[in-house]
């Protein structure tokens, strides 16, 4: 299904590739390529490998590595045409686009906002550091607090809650997932 703007313009939209492990730089390399050598500046938008920041401790030492947050997928925005489906699939490395029959089926909003591929203003955001809020869904749900800091970027905020009988402790959850308390 191809989305459209106002003017009837076809908009890009976010795709996953299934990759051999090991093979998402590369991959994510190639399109770049590929985007750069054929002037696909304005079909293909933005190819991710996303990684997050992790804690090893190797012979007691600890350390911050980088590991890959969904290991052999790389994550494409893109305006899907059969053409561009064609070269991306016989890119080495690629085995297919996720979806049915490897056709590949565009992410939704809520699966974008919570991979974190692109930050998302809020609508209507009007909390402030100091007001107190209650956590409406998440692993703290139903939990009440105060919110100690907010994250534009990352659209986190951290909440003190009473978890424990009088001991505050700091959560930190997504914007969505913060209501004003009434």
């Amino acid at each position: 299904m191809k989305h459209t703007d106002a003017a009837g313009k076809q908009t890009p939209e976010w795709y996953v590739l299934h990759t051999y492990n090991g093979f998402e730089t590369v991959v994510k390399d190639s399109i770049e390529k590929l985007r750069e050598n054929n002037q696909l500046e304005d079909t293909i938008f933005e190819i991710q490998v996303p990684v997050e920041d992790v804690i090893e401790e190797k012979a007691g030492k600890r350390k911050v590595v980088q590991r890959k947050r969904f290991p052999s997928y790389v994550m494409i925005k893109m305006i899907y045409s059969n053409s561009l489906w064609y070269v991306i699939t016989n890119i080495k490395g690629v085995i297919s686009f996720v979806g049915p029959g490897g056709r590949p089926l565009p992410l939704t909003e809520d699966e974008v906002r919570r991979m974190k591929l692109e930050s998302f203003v809020m609508e209507g955001f009007d909390l402030q550091v100091g007001e107190d809020v209650k956590i409406i869904s998440g692993a703290f749900a139903d939990y009440a607090g105060k919110i100690e800091s907010i994250d534009l970027t990352k659209q986190q905020a951290k909440i003190l809650v009473d978890m424990f009988g009088g001991r505050l402790t700091s959560v930190e959850v997504e914007l969505s997932q913060i209501d004003k308390l009434s």
